[in-house]
């Protein structure tokens, strides 16, 4: 008997084993055969095997991630340096920026509380400095000293010489004040040409008078502006605490108050406050407040003063001067209220109204007959500076029926030569119109004279200051005869103000001036009066 030996069949491949495990899976588990165990066992084992190979694979492969980890560490360092250094530059700029910001704080601070052309304390500011000085002085039972200065004719050089030179005038004063007082004192500047001064400690009334005394010799120096030496005084009140007010605001008022009132003594001088000045501030208010309704109340009336041709003694013209008949106070000069008038700005319709009536009174008077005269009207610079000006003469002209011939504008010198090349176009258009033109009070103005030969000007008036005195001074008496002998070379009429002797016509008379106006002739009268001079006639000066 043959015996076959039993072949033993060789370990399968993972391939086949997985296979044959798939096989065994799907197979009912009481079909598992007997060798399931084993290749299992052998299953397990491979998966081990790979599970190290792959984690020795993974062990390879991490020392590339570790330095992709560390390549884009040094680059977050980097981007952390550039970030703190945009963080340093920027906190740098917000400290840059609070300081600007401070400075224009600080600016804007100073601004509020000082004048921007002389860098002065302000009003604000004087208030509030006074305000503390007010209660120091009280709690010590202490005296302290306020003071208004206003520029005595500041107006006459700001018109004359322009506004440059007027602020540049306005520095210097401020430098020469600030220059005067103690460290303890304020100067500020209240506007225009108006200074308020306070002197904290003072042991009396009479320390204030003496500082007047050196402020009025300070100013009486000189300023050297732009090639000019201008001579500037100032007007200055006082008030005095406890006694002229308790508080800034009645110190400042009363100080003021005591200001107009030395202007009134003559200027360049300084006044204590009064109770009685109060009577005069509350006259002016209730002035002014009367002014505003004077003009729809018709309340004014002119009066005319006659010009005299001083070779023959006959009226050829006369100057229109307005009046205030006030309903309480009777007849006003035009010195009682024209400056308040040119002050709060009615002096614009007032002066049209002038010219109007002048006008109707003039063609009344030549359709009545009488000679032919020249109407003379002032011509405030409120009114010649107006952009209308030229036109509104025209339509007057028109709305009259008045030759133009017949009109004579006066204008002082410091208005013309406030602009002069504004003003040339206007006199120019004035003179195409046929109206006159005329310098009034000739002499005290400006310095130069080459204006003369520019502006179509037709009459010279040579100022009374200097015609009151010709027989009392020979520089006075020489001035007049060399403006009508100028007056007649330049083929300009000359006219005298001011004339009240026979011995001063004689003079004018004597060096061929043109035209005399003064009480000599006749005071200011109504129209009425006038025809009576007329119908009186020629009066030569060897007469009167």
């Amino acid at each position: 008997m043959t015996h076959r030996r039993r072949s033993r069949r060789p370990p399968a491949a993972p391939a086949q084993a997985q296979a044959q495990a798939q096989t065994a899976e799907s197979a009912p588990a009481d079909a598992t055969p007997p060798w399931r165990g084993r290749e299992l066992l052998l299953l397990a084992r491979e998966r081990q095997v790979l599970e190290r190979e792959r984690a020795a694979d993974a062990h390879a492969r991490g020392s590339r991630p570790a330095r992709r980890h560390s390549a884009l560490s040094a680059a977050q360092i980097a981007m952390l340096q550039q970030a703190n250094a945009n963080l340093v530059i920027a906190s740098m700029e917000a400290v840059t920026l609070t300081e600007q910001v401070q400075q224009a704080r600080n600016a804007l601070l100073h601004q509020t509380h000082h004048d921007a052309l002389t860098g002065l304390p302000n009003r604000v500011l004087l208030r509030d400095r006074l305000r503390q000085a007010i209660e120091l002085a009280g709690r010590g039972r202490r005296r302290l000293a306020v003071m208004f200065l206003d520029l005595d004719r500041f107006k006459t050089i700001n018109d004359s010489l322009g506004h440059g030179v007027g602020d540049l005038l306005l520095q210097l004063v401020a430098r020469r004040l600030v220059g005067f007082v103690r460290r303890s004192d304020t100067v500020s500047r209240q506007g225009g040409d108006e200074f308020v001064l306070m002197f904290p400690e003072i042991e009396q009334a009479d320390d204030a008078g003496l500082f007047a005394q050196k402020i009025l010799l300070a100013m009486a120096a000189p300023h050297l502006v732009e090639h000019h030496a201008l001579h500037v005084g100032v007007s200055i009140g006082i008030g005095i605490y406890p006694d002229d007010g308790a508080d800034a605001d009645s110190l400042i008022r009363h100080a003021d108050t005591a200001m107009y009132h030395a202007k009134e003594n003559g200027r360049n001088t300084y006044c204590f406050f009064e109770p009685a000045m109060n009577t005069r501030a509350v006259l002016r208010q209730s002035t002014e407040a009367s002014l505003r309704l004077a003009l729809a109340r018709q309340e004014f009336v002119l009066h005319y003063q006659p010009k005299i041709d001083l070779a023959s003694g006959t009226v050829v013209g006369v100057e229109a001067l307005v009046r205030w008949q006030h309903p309480q106070r009777g007849l006003l000069a035009p010195a009682e209220f024209v400056p308040i008038a040119e002050e709060c700005g009615l002096i614009l319709p007032l002066g049209r109204w002038v010219l109007r009536q002048a006008c109707w009174q003039a063609q009344d008077w030549h359709l009545a007959g009488w000679p032919p005269m020249t109407m003379a009207v002032n011509a405030s610079p409120l009114e010649f500076g107006a952009s209308d000006f030229v036109e509104h003469l025209r339509s007057t002209l028109a709305e009259t029926g008045l030759a133009p011939g017949r009109l004579e504008i006066e204008l002082t010198e410091g208005v013309l030569m406030r602009d002069a090349s504004v003003s040339g176009g206007v006199l120019q258009a004035v003179a195409e119109l046929g109206v006159k033109l005329a310098i009034d009070d000739f002499g005290t103005g400006y310095s130069s004279l080459s204006y003369l030969s520019q502006f179509p000007i037709h009459t010279l008036k040579i100022d009374q200051s200097f015609v009151s005195q010709i027989g009392a001074s020979a520089a006075d008496a020489t001035i007049v005869s060399a403006v009508i002998g100028m007056g007649k070379s330049l083929r300009k009429r000359v006219i005298a103000e001011g004339v009240e002797t026979a011995a001063q016509c004689a003079f004018l008379r004597h060096h061929d001036c043109d035209e005399g106006q003064g009480f000599l002739f006749g005071r200011p009268m109504t129209a009425d009066a006038i025809a009576l001079l007329l119908r009186a006639g020629p009066r030569p000066c060897e007469l009167l």
